[in-house]
């Protein structure tokens, strides 16, 4: 269909927004904190859809380790061993949603994922969202990222977005919202370890 004129996105619509209120109070984050750590640590993989040649790997479902893309220590948080957690989390995301992001249908099916960053460790440019769609991956529209140490405990880790100019700082118990196919990173550690807790809100195929 041919259109005269330009369509244009709503003025109220955001692809990054950095939450002006704690989701969680200090004593939250503690208690999440001793809940992750008791939990199942993995070392954490790549996969295929967060690889800027797409070639590199072939084992999308098992992931690969690769340090010069992604080191960090990681466990993920039961729905069930926490779930007033998850309200709250769901409450900010489709608030955050409807305020400024507007995508549609969404929900919350992943759980969330307990990073831990200690010296070092980093993880390279890569985007949430997939980009071939050949093993049907999950449908991430809307990343969301609560830091649960505080920033005194850390030097480093700093998040970029987009670009090596966009840097986001958090307090403790803050989160930041962005769009899942919006590319980001996490640089190195230098000193302490920065807990984060990075979780992902699904919907129907983007049209």
């Amino acid at each position: 269909m041919l259109y005269k004129t330009i369509i244009t996105e709503p003025k109220w619509k955001c692809y990054i927004m950095l939450g002006k209120e704690p989701v969680f109070s200090k004593e939250e984050c503690e208690q999440i904190i001793k809940l992750g750590k008791s939990l199942p640590q993995e070392d954490a993989k790549i996969y295929k859809e967060t690889q800027e040649d797409a070639k590199t790997y072939k084992e999308t479902q098992e992931g690969k380790k690769d340090y010069t893309i992604r080191q960090t220590d990681i466990s993920w948080i039961p729905f069930e061993r926490m779930p007033k957690m998850y309200g709250r989390l769901l409450e900010w995301g489709l608030r955050f949603n409807n305020n400024y992001f507007g995508f549609d249908g969404l929900q919350l099916a992943e759980p969330a994922q307990f990073t831990q960053y200690s010296q070092r460790h980093h993880y390279d440019w890569h985007s949430d969202s997939a980009y071939d769609m050949e093993h049907q991956p999950r449908v991430r529209k809307l990343t969301m990222v609560t830091l649960l140490s505080d920033p005194k405990d850390f030097t480093g880790g700093e998040l970029q977005l987009i670009n090596d100019k966009e840097m986001y700082s958090l307090k403790q118990g803050y989160a930041i919202f962005f769009a899942s196919f919006i590319a980001h990173r996490v640089l190195p550690i230098k000193t302490g370890t920065r807990i984060s807790m990075p979780i992902w809100f699904n919907g129907p195929p983007l049209k």
